[in-house]
């Protein structure tokens, strides 16, 4: 059995292990301390969270029944249509570069409200330095670590920040996510037992298109994402009997045409936002420029000019229709205002025992008949389109 107590603090609300002087998190309300509270008893096995008034006399007290995972970890402390999960941004100032370029690519949870990020840019002048760090690594939900040489080297990242929130991760109250910016020792580190990004612990800085590396980071940070928000939907259900920690279900079931046509326009879509935000950023290039018109509900067309080349002029256009000519279920030309019934390549959708998945069609790219996302179809697609205009990403 794991007990909490919620205490008054002096930020707000406080959770605190039995004994402890240190408070696991802090909040700005007593209701969001209880419900972090209890997520965390259940989520450790069961016990009591007990409830101590600005009296300091304890007021009330509630026994909390086993969660059907215990290692569940945190979820988001906010209501829904609040402003998402909280994350907090350790890294050493000499990676300013890639912290920019993540803030970039997380646009798009940020738009959603489904994260917001917190790192020390934030603190306003006059603050004091310290214990406002130390305010927002307690009330964080989500850790994303720049993981570098520097990151490694700095006591401060290394021996406060990592420390506490290495701790917070143990207890269950929040989520650490290693990002390798750049190679380093980090398997020598209490991080070597958590599930690094990008794919494979690959550092940044060793991917060809850096874009890739953090689509790869924010595609997993959609599933961590998604993952809570099914543990809120859950929070007030009956519980179902526990079930090994271990176990986890996956069901076959058979795709008809309406799934894979819902699954098309949902694809189209992220390309479409995908290629509308990444013209738009481009087209902030000297010496470049690039538009994005949509042509209708299922196709858009860009065009990208690089004036410091001749023949640097590049045309795409996107269709998601399915059956057209026999093309795939998304396909596209290297053409401006491309007729529907041309394409150089494309997208078709397959699927498992389990679910949907992109694969390049007969004629486009060779992905090593690797199964894609929607995002990764999206920058694979975005690349050689740069490309064709003698653009290219160089972090």
């Amino acid at each position: 059995m794991v007990d909490r107590y919620v205490t008054k603090h002096p930020k707000g609300w406080a959770v605190k292990e039995p004994g402890g002087e240190r408070a696991s998190s802090v909040h700005n309300t007593q209701r969001e301390a209880e419900q972090r509270a209890k997520r965390t008893v259940s989520n450790l096995g069961g016990g009591e969270v007990r409830i101590q008034g600005r009296d300091r006399r304890w007021r009330d007290s509630d026994t909390v029944a086993p969660g059907n995972d215990p290692s569940r970890r945190a979820t988001r402390s906010t209501e829904k249509g609040g402003t998402g999960m909280k994350a907090f941004i350790s890294y050493s100032h000499r990676d300013t570069a890639a912290l920019e370029r993540l803030h970039t690519h997380l646009s798009m949870l940020r738009r959603e409200g489904q994260i917001t990020e917190w790192y020390d840019r934030e603190i306003l002048a006059g603050s004091d330095l310290d214990s406002e760090i130390t305010a927002q690594i307690e009330s964080s939900e989500l850790f994303l670590l720049l993981v570098s040489p520097d990151f490694l080297a700095s006591d401060y990242c290394y021996d406060r920040e990592l420390r506490r929130a290495l701790e917070r991760h143990e207890s269950g109250e929040a989520i650490v996510v290693p990002i390798i910016v750049e190679p380093c020792d980090w398997k020598s580190s209490p991080l070597k037992q958590l599930k690094a990004l990008p794919r494979d612990g690959q550092p940044v800085s060793e991917w060809t298109n850096q874009n890739n590396a953090f689509l790869d980071v924010v595609t997993e940070l959609r599933h961590v994402v998604a993952r809570d928000d099914r543990a809120d939907e859950r929070e007030d259900a009956p519980m179902p009997p526990v079930r090994a920690s271990g176990s986890r279900y996956r069901v076959k079931r058979e795709f008809d045409e309406i799934d894979r046509s819902d699954f098309r326009s949902k694809v189209f879509e992220i390309m479409r936002r995908y290629f509308e935000g990444a013209v738009a950023e481009v087209d902030q290039i000297d010496g470049v420029r690039a538009r994005y018109v949509s042509t209708g509900p299922l196709s858009f067309t860009c065009t990208l000019i690089n004036r410091a080349i001749d023949h640097g002029t590049a045309h795409i256009t996107v269709h998601g229709q399915s059956g057209a000519m026999g093309f795939s279920d998304i396909y596209y030309s290297f053409q401006e205002n491309a007729p529907a019934n041309t394409a150089n390549g494309g997208f078709t959708i397959e699927s498992d025992d389990y679910e949907l998945f992109l694969k390049s069609g007969p004629f486009g790219f060779e992905t090593n008949d690797e199964r894609l996302t929607a995002e990764q179809a999206s920058a694979l697609l975005w690349t050689n389109f740069l490309d064709q205009a003698g653009v290219s990403y160089d972090d």
